[in-house]
Parts: structure tokens; C-alpha cells; sequence
């Protein structure tokens, strides 16, 4: 009996930078979140939401999960074709 196991392809290289980009910018996505609430409860008026850096957190919270999805999709993906061409062959 062996004790090695081998339950299919090894992870790629680009498997785990995709996971872990998707990870980082849904963090990112959290931060600027809760960066927008504590702001605003700590009583930043809205016309300087507009000025400095707050246009890029606001952009980030809106378009930061979506892009993660889209990482976590193309990983599935991948992850299923890769399999697939292992099972096949």
C-alpha cells in the first residue's frame, strides 16, 4: 500500500494566484466598506465623498466584488476543464 495519494492534477501555479487575487480584492472590497460606513457615521459631509481618495474607495466597493466573482468563475472553469482532460486521459 502506498501512502501517497493522488486524487487528481496537481494545483497550478495560476490556480492559486486567482484564488488568492479574488481573495485579496474581496478583502479590499470589505475594507473600503467599512471605511465608507465609519465615515459617514462619523459625520463626513457627502460633498467631500466627491474630493481626494473617496471616489476610488466607492469605485472599489462597487466594482471590487463583481471582479472577484469573475476570478472565482474563470478558477471554476479552468478547474473543471482541467480535471475533465485528467479524467479523460
Amino acid at each position: 500500500m502506498s501512502t501517497s495519494r493522488n486524487d487528481g492534477p496537481p494545483v497550478r501555479r495560476i490556480d492559486r494566484i486567482l484564488a488568492f487575487m479574488s481573495l485579496g480584492i474581496v478583502m479590499l472590497s470589505i475594507v473600503c466598506f467599512l471605511a465608507v460606513i465609519i465615515a459617514s457615521a462619523a459625520g463626513v459631509p457627502h460633498e467631500a465623498m466627491g474630493e481626494g481618495a473617496w471616489p476610488m474607495v466607492s469605485m472599489i466597493v462597487m466594482i471590487g466584488p463583481i471582479i472577484a466573482f469573475v476570478l472565482l468563475l474563470v478558477l471554476l472553469v479552468m478547474s473543471f476543464i482541467r480535471r475533465g482532460r485528467a479524467n479523460r486521459g
